[in-house]
């Protein structure tokens, strides 16, 4: 395990210690210590590594994460994981606004609750909310999943277009061209693995799914409004 004091050391040398990771490498397994809620923590990784943050982040935590696994032991700021490839990022606590925001792939795993614009124009990434997320969650998601567990706020899936949302509690509104879907068995074993995947106590059984009614794929003047 190598340890770096954030404190002591400065974000710069962090960042720059763990770009300098590779493939090759054998430190594998880094913890950093004193983040007393520091941005751009651990940004741009893009090796194989184990990153543990003990305490709680600013904004864009582990942004544009490629093959690493980070885990934040405390919240997170906005941003947390925005435009991630690969890899996954796990928060032990909240996150704030925009959490997985334009993702393209990995897994964001918050086991707290998440705010408004969680998924924001997301593009494959999978993230699993063990509590609730807030206002305009997946707008405009494109693709990839999200899990929620409790509860999501107004405006749920606005404009999105074929991403899964998968919400466990009640959504206080749905968002333009977003409507409940029917929940077949294909549907089922996905959440079922996303909710092995998060470490979640919960049945897939439990959830309903959210999705794109595709209206808005071409502009029709009748929904003018809408757009």
């Amino acid at each position: 395990m190598q340890t770096i004091d954030l404190e002591a050391e400065g974000l710069r040398h962090l960042n720059a210690t763990l770009h300098a990771q590779s493939q090759e490498t054998n430190q594998t397994a880094w913890e950093i210590v004193n983040p007393r809620g520091s941005h751009a923590i651990a940004c741009g990784l893009d090796a194989p590594i184990d990153v543990t943050v003990k305490g709680s982040t600013g904004y864009y935590c582990a942004g544009m994460n490629k093959q690493a696994n980070v885990h934040i032991k405390g919240s997170a700021g906005p941003g947390v994981a925005e435009n991630m490839m690969s890899g996954t990022v796990i928060v032990d606590g909240d996150a704030s606004q925009y959490a997985g925001a334009t993702g393209h792939g990995g897994t964001l795993i918050i086991k707290g609750n998440a705010s408004s614009r969680c998924g924001i124009s997301m593009k494959g990434i999978d993230i699993i909310v063990h509590g609730n997320v807030g206002h305009m969650s997946a707008f405009m998601a494109q693709s990839g999943n999200i899990v929620v567990c409790g509860d999501a706020g107004d405006a749920l899936g606005d404009s999105c277009y074929e991403a899964r949302f998968f919400v466990r509690g009640e959504v206080k509104s749905l968002g333009a061209d977003c409507v409940e879907k029917e929940m077949r068995p294909e549907h089922i074993a996905i959440l079922e693995e996303l909710l092995e995947r998060g470490g979640c106590d919960a049945k897939a059984s439990e959830f309903r799914r959210y999705g794109s009614a595709r209206t808005l794929y071409n502009f029709d003047v009748d929904n003018a409004g809408a757009y």
